[in-house]
């Protein structure tokens, strides 16, 4: 434990990069260095750094460590010099946002040389690797730019005070306009910051909203960490977007989605409110063939009989039920692939979306990205 506590604070004092002279706010010359500076590096990190073909080099100083490494999803041990500075270079990384964390002797940490963020039910560090040239859909561009707000509202459902995002388009404090909402929710292990930090809502939505492929709309982005779910939405969250915001409060001009355990709060929620939601989006998830985490209930036969028993109805009045999946590495694919089998079988309409990448941030951009433009057309 003394090695460990020593270590972080060399860490803290120098940032894991490396030993940075500068003072804070001062440029730092990088010109002999390989590649370029990871683009969530905090101020003066000169390490991680990206590296031209899409793999990150770490360089860590822990002189007191006996074992560090790198956690991509992969594990990299880094090796040490006689100085104790630890490096690594890890295989090339697809384009998008990526959590990794340090490991210290056993010990996983976050790295004080990149933003934090919550994720994997810890503050975690990120890596963000650039997209294809000419691949502009997830970066700030010069277009009209609407805004995330952050409010916070009392819940009777959990007893306390909630913290929710809100993405407003472009020129929604101009007019005099309502406007519908996508209730959009996060994964296990994240919470409400998740879609307006590692996701990049806002900017997703302002890039389509100026090429004319969105109809603008709110984004709400509530905390999914609540004994119920259900009602946290339908009881506390929606009433309090209804009344602080011009939106528009039919069924039409409502639509739930969410990544993950998000997903599995879209279906549970969705499909017994039909009322309620005219769309549906579904992304890296599926109801659990087996038993749940996070405390989920397994209760999944209770939903398909409501499918079955309003199968002409669902598919009448559900304008848009979108899956989305990360590829057959994507962790939820068996339970996404034996859930569509089920909706097959009942005769359940849905739309169906494959891309590459697994159960990472890049796939939940992407999925975003192509759901979007089907609501409220």
């Amino acid at each position: 434990m003394k090695k460990l506590f020593l270590a972080l604070l060399i860490l803290a004092l120098h940032g894991v990069s490396s030993v940075v002279s500068a003072q804070p706010g001062r440029p730092v010359d990088e010109s002999s260095l390989p590649g370029k500076r990871g683009p969530l590096n905090v101020r003066n990190a000169r390490y991680p750094r990206l590296l031209p073909d899409n793999r990150m080099e770490f360089r860590v100083v822990a002189p007191e460590a006996s074992k560090v490494q790198i956690d991509l999803g992969k594990k990299y041990d880094l090796t040490r010099d006689d100085n104790g500075v630890w490096t690594g270079i890890t295989e090339p990384l697809t384009p998008g946002f990526h959590y990794y964390f340090l490991i210290i002797d056993g010990v996983q940490v976050a790295d004080p040389a990149s933003e934090s963020f919550y994720g994997c039910s810890m503050m975690s560090s990120g890596v963000e690797i650039p997209y294809p040239e000419g691949d502009n859909r997830f970066y700030i561009s010069d277009v009209p730019h609407g805004d995330v707000r952050m409010m916070r509202y009392f819940s009777t459902t959990s007893g306390d005070w909630r913290r929710v995002y809100i993405y407003c388009p472009p020129g929604y404090e101009s007019s005099d306009s309502t406007y519908p909402v996508l209730y959009l929710q996060h994964g296990g292990g994240e919470d409400e910051r998740g879609w307006s930090q590692q996701g990049r809502t806002d900017i997703i939505m302002d890039n389509l909203i100026a090429a004319g492929e969105a109809t603008p709309m709110l984004v709400v982005m509530a905390d999914g960490n609540t004994p119920d779910f259900e009602r946290e939405l339908l009881t506390d969250c929606i009433p309090f977007i209804e009344k602080n915001f011009r939106v528009r409060t039919d069924r039409e001009s409502r639509a739930l989605a969410g990544l993950s355990m998000g997903g599995i709060h879209t279906l549970n929620t969705g499909i017994p409110n039909l009322d309620k939601f005219a769309y549906l989006g579904v992304f890296s998830s599926g109801w659990w063939a087996n038993p749940t985490p996070f405390g989920m209930p397994h209760d999944t036969e209770k939903y398909y009989q409501i499918l079955k028993d309003n199968k002409d109805k669902f598919n009448n009045d559900l304008k848009v039920f979108w899956l989305s999946m990360g590829g057959p590495e994507d962790i939820a694919f068996d339970n996404c692939r034996i859930m569509r089998g089920r909706l097959d079988e009942i005769g359940i309409n849905y739309d169906y979306f494959e891309t590459p990448g697994g159960h990472t941030w890049p796939v939940w951009r992407e999925s975003l990205y192509h759901f979007a433009p089907l609501l409220f057309k």
